[in-house]
């Protein structure tokens, strides 16, 4: 029945079931994902912000824990300060040297502790994030339709996966040790400055540095600008190698690795020119605050040893103070540096919000039928179909009707339109109002949830996961039994090809079901439908590389499962659809002959020559 297949809520994603994280990793996340929502959410720094206002105790806790550990480094000037006026004025024993020595080590021992504890929980908290971006990444590419995949590449989403969300989480997780450390650095060691050695050598040495926000402020958005248009060029060499990688056995087979390499060359020439302008750029700032914190120094070691010469200041707190002075150097570097990162996650940020912000073109209706279990009746009044990215329809004048427990064969010359119009029944792609229903509903009327679980699809590249073959025919069903599994196989006629393989159904058939057959993929993608158990059940071309003697097995055995339930089968080989209840015949995209397998022969049209070529052996069947 329609929605006996609808996975449970609670049930893991067949992603899910192929990579399991560990308990304590699952619980983990589980309660990430509970605590910020899963409500749709278009923009990232909309679920940032929700992220961090949940772990908002734990950043405190975090962030209180790096601040204490910068009230404890600072004091390591302060205490060699004291040794050196102690050795100055001869006062120095063993004694005192052990309760020096002793005091650094106990400075050194609880900064690492309580530094160790914040950087350990920025770090998981930026983790944490990097899981919940990418899988609402994931989540908001399953809502969107076909019509958006055939406009972007497998490269350029998976370069947003990867490298867009790394450089978020780098920016959360190092980025935030970096800057609470900085700032607080900062902070502490200006107050030890100004309240244990002298005011106006502090505000003297400090005039270089208040260069600094004004240099951050001219040259930051030429860095987010240089990696922009790095992370751009990574997408296209992405797509480039997505695309060569997919066609490598063409590519060998012709002889063409060396044009593919001087594609390849090309592009990582420009992504190198790009990435050396970000560096050079990114260079070009960070030196600049090494230069003022150099100047910094030249000033505090002129006038503050005008001020030692002159007795105005110890000796100690000279030494004191150019430790402190280089302190404040280290956190503004790192503080250049916190400033690079953010301007690259920021555009990657950007990157993200648009690709989240696109809405899917097919969803439900507001006034989507609810409580209806689909029996399988179909009927077609379709006057035209353009492709949302088209300009002149590939369907036209096309007008049928099925009623439930028929089987029906779609069939037609190349470039027909036959895939087209088994797209539209699943609402791969939409078609115009009123021109397909099901059960009487205007399909566009129907949740795709409902709609989809009442119809069993296998398209025309049968899809193959890099899993196991029982994997890949209980993908339909989540509550699959291993007895149910083989009964699929059993009926699609590959379980015999099955258990001739070392590991039967656990054997690992590779990317896209590489160590099959055409035919056994295709019989595999057939099983995993079958499974299903669907109302109706949509076979896009998927007998084409069986052999005849498998397709007419196969063919009895779903007249005798079927058995009061829709098929449709869409096929060039008209051997496949000879035993069908209606035959609709495609012609340039229109429905030029109906009717049953003799009725086609007898009127000698389209349907009867195609039949005369095969039946010759001239046509192409395969």
């Amino acid at each position: 029945m329609p929605g006996e297949h609808l996975p449970n809520a609670d049930a893991p994603c067949f992603s899910c079931r192929l990579v399991a994280p560990s308990t304590r990793q699952a619980r983990r996340t589980r309660l990430c994902a509970a605590e910020v929502g899963e409500c749709a959410i278009e923009d990232p720094r909309h679920l940032l912000r929700q992220f961090l206002m949940a772990k908002k105790w734990s950043y405190a806790v975090a962030n209180v824990s790096i601040i204490l550990s910068e009230i404890v480094m600072v004091q390591f000037p302060r205490i060699l300060g004291e040794f050196t006026n102690t050795l100055s004025r001869r006062q120095l024993t063993p004694g005192r040297v052990m309760d020096y020595a002793l005091e650094l080590l106990l400075v050194g021992v609880v900064y690492v502790l309580l530094f160790g504890v914040g950087q350990m929980r920025n770090g998981r908290h930026g983790r944490e994030f990097e899981y919940l971006l990418r899988k609402r990444l994931f989540d908001h590419w399953e809502t969107l339709s076909a019509g958006y995949f055939r406009k972007r590449s497998v490269g350029d989403l998976l370069n947003h996966a990867l490298n867009d969300v790394r450089a978020v989480r780098e920016a959360l997780s190092g980025g935030m040790n970096i800057l609470t450390n900085s700032i607080f650095l900062l902070a502490a060691t200006l107050f030890m400055t100004l309240t244990t050695i002298n005011v106006k050598l502090t505000l003297m040495s400090l005039i270089p540095i208040l260069f600094v926000p004004l240099l951050v402020i001219w040259w930051g958005p030429r860095i987010r600008d240089a990696s922009r248009k790095v992370q751009e060029s990574l997408s296209d060499m992405a797509d480039l190698t997505e695309e060569s990688l997919s066609a490598i056995s063409l590519v060998k087979a012709t002889a063409n690795e060396r044009v593919e390499t001087d594609r390849f060359t090309k592009r990582v020439d420009q992504i190198v020119r790009r990435q050396l302008g970000m560096i050079q750029r990114s260079a070009m700032f960070q030196s600049f605050i090494p230069l003022l914190g150099s100047l910094s120094f030249a000033i505090a070691l002129l006038y503050g040893g005008y001020l030692t010469v002159e007795r105005q200041i110890s000796l100690g707190a000279f030494v004191a103070f150019t430790l402190y002075l280089a302190m404040i150097i280290t956190p503004l570097q790192q503080i250049g540096f916190v400033i690079n990162n953010f301007q690259r996650a920021s555009a990657s940020m950007a990157r993200l919000r648009i690709l989240l912000s696109v809405a899917p073109d097919i969803k439900d209706s507001d006034h989507a039928v609810q409580h209806i279990e689909i029996a399988g009746d179909i009927d077609v009044r379709l006057t035209s179909f353009t492709y949302p990215d088209g300009d002149a329809p590939v369907l036209r004048n096309i007008a049928f009707s099925v009623a439930r427990g028929q089987t029906v064969g779609i069939v037609g010359r190349t470039g027909s339109g036959k895939t087209t119009l088994a797209n539209l029944l699943p609402r791969i792609f939409d078609p115009p109002d009123s021109s397909v229903f099901v059960d009487g509903y205007d399909i566009r009327e129907l949740p795709l949830s409902v709609l989809r679980a009442a119809i069993a699809y296998v398209p025309q590249d049968g899809f193959l996961f890099s899993t196991s073959i029982g994997e890949n025919i209980g993908f339909s069903s989540v509550d699959a039994t291993p007895e149910a599994i083989e009964q699929a196989a059993r009926n699609a006629a590959i379980y015999e090809d099955i258990m001739r393989f070392r590991d039967g159904m656990a054997t690992q058939i590779g990317e896209r079901g590489v160590t099959l057959s055409g035919g056994q993929k295709q019989r595999t993608a057939i099983a995993r439908a079958l499974l299903k158990n669907a109302p109706i059940l949509l076979l896009d071309d998927s007998l084409s590389a069986v052999d005849m003697n498998t397709e007419k097995r196969l063919i009895t055995r779903l007249q005798q499962i079927r058995h009061g339930k829709t098929t449709l089968i869409v096929a060039h080989r008209l051997s496949a659809v000879r035993h069908a209840d209606l035959i609709l015949v495609l012609d340039g995209g229109e429905l030029v002959e109906s009717g049953t397998h003799t009725d086609l022969i007898r009127r000698k049209g389209v349907y009867s020559a195609l039949y005369r070529l095969q039946h010759d052996g001239e046509g192409v069947t395969g």
